[in-house]
């Protein structure tokens, strides 16, 4: 599984300007609805903040990572966020968060398949030199370029 085959223009936000956390995962949800991996945004929104309210999101090192496995969601899909401003998520390291990559998985899928993305996205996520590439990108093309090498 290639992560960027998941991912969609439609579905990129750089910049998001977001006035709190649930708007930021609306709009994201949006994203993922315009590219088609969303059919029903308030089931899939319901999971993914059920799921932030079993613990936080926000990994650490300036990026969340919300998720859910849905019966509102049609194909997995990947949806990425650069915010504005860094925004509070009740990150595990208490700090902001300035990027968001939100992973949407059909109910439905065989295994783990949210899990196999996750980590995949978290163990990259452990390089110091990933993360600042990744906070430093500008365009949907450079994102593209270096989640290539996940």
């Amino acid at each position: 599984m290639k992560i960027t085959e998941l991912l969609d223009e439609k579905s990129i936000f750089i910049p998001l300007e977001a006035s709190d956390k649930e708007n930021c995962i609306k709009s994201m949800i949006d994203g993922l609805a315009a590219a088609g991996c969303v059919s029903d945004k308030s089931a899939y929104l319901e999971t993914v903040l059920n799921r932030e309210k079993t613990g936080s999101t926000g990994i650490g090192f300036g990026v969340a990572i919300p998720h859910g496995k849905s019966k509102g969601v049609t194909t997995a899909g990947l949806a990425f966020a650069k915010l504005t401003r860094p925004m509070d998520w009740q990150s595990i390291d208490g700090n902001p968060v300035s990027v968001v990559i939100m992973i949407a998985v059909p109910e439905e899928a065989a295994g783990n398949e949210h899990l196999q993305i996750l980590i995949a996205i978290s163990r990259k996520l452990i390089d110091e030199d990933f993360r600042n590439r990744l906070m430093e990108v500008e365009n949907s093309q450079q994102l593209f370029s270096l989640l290539e090498t996940i």
